[in-house]
């Protein structure tokens, strides 16, 4: 079925799915301003926070983040895999990321090992390595009181790693709170992401198309509807989008138009918020 609507369309991969080849993605003026900040602060180190509502492009930029970093010479990054991991665990998995063998028994011994190893790297590369928390808020408070102190050394004078936070509106209330202030107070570089307008919406439309080899696939009449039923919500786009693909696909029609719009999801009011502004 798969290789039927490829061909039917002439399309590299599905373009409205969430695994599409990063290289693909695509990039606001917003995000790339910030992945430049994170990538220039590399020698830096500190930490950075990409903060935004469900659908407002987190998962993106963050995957444009790790393959930017991660294309440069000399930089390792690592992502946390499972953020609601007490001190014990999360000892374990970033000790894994980094290739440090560590044992819940001696801290300390892990404490020493990890910072040790983070020094050298830079001492031999002037990069920092980097850590990206994603779902931060649900990241635990003693955890990420540990992180804190372990990426910085000689009283805060010197960062070794540069750490990326990726959550909701919940994680800055969080660091505002008077247990976490500290770490809220040493973040450098942030991002708070909001709903698209319509014109962006119109624009991640036109790149996933060429992107994926067709720019035609839709009509204009198709795009303009579909970003205005979005609520200015890239995943909510991207979902309507591949459902009215397969509906084509299945009766074979040539192209994606308003017409099959309406015959799929009917004459649907346009959301309140899909005129919201930044």
């Amino acid at each position: 079925m798969m290789s039927r609507l490829l061909s039917l369309y002439s399309l590299k991969y599905i373009p409205f799915r969430a695994d599409v080849p990063a290289e693909a993605l695509y990039v606001s003026p917003a995000i790339d301003a910030f992945l430049r900040r994170v990538e220039l602060g590399l020698a830096h180190g500190g930490f950075a926070m990409l903060t935004g509502d469900p659908g407002t492009g987190k998962s993106i930029a963050l995957r444009l983040l790790a393959a930017r970093l991660g294309a440069l010479t000399d930089v390792v990054v690592g992502t946390i895999e499972h953020p609601q991991s007490r001190a014990g665990d999360f000892y374990r998995e970033i000790g894994d990321l980094f290739g440090v063998p560590l044992s819940t028994s001696n801290r300390w011994a892990g404490f020493k090992a990890l910072r040790a190893r983070w020094a050298e790297h830079f001492a031999t590369t002037l990069r920092r390595p980097v850590l990206i928390l994603d779902e931060a808020q649900e990241t635990s408070t003693p955890v990420l009181n540990e992180l804190r102190i372990l990426s910085s050394k000689d009283f805060d004078s010197r960062q070794l790693l540069c750490v990326v936070f990726a959550g909701d509106s919940r994680l800055p209330e969080r660091l505002r709170t008077a247990e976490l202030l500290p770490l809220g107070s040493r973040i450098r570089r942030r991002l708070v992401l909001d709903y698209a307008s319509r014109d962006e919406l119109l624009a991640c439309l036109d790149h996933v198309l060429a992107a994926a080899g067709n720019p035609s696939l839709m009509t204009a009449e198709l795009k303009a509807t579909l970003a205005d039923h979005s609520a200015g919500n890239y995943r909510v786009l991207m979902n309507l989008a591949d459902e009215l693909l397969a509906a084509a696909a299945e009766r074979e029609l040539p192209r994606l138009d308003e017409k099959l719009f309406l015959e799929i999801f009917g004459a649907a009011p346009r959301p309140k918020s899909a005129n919201r502004k930044r």
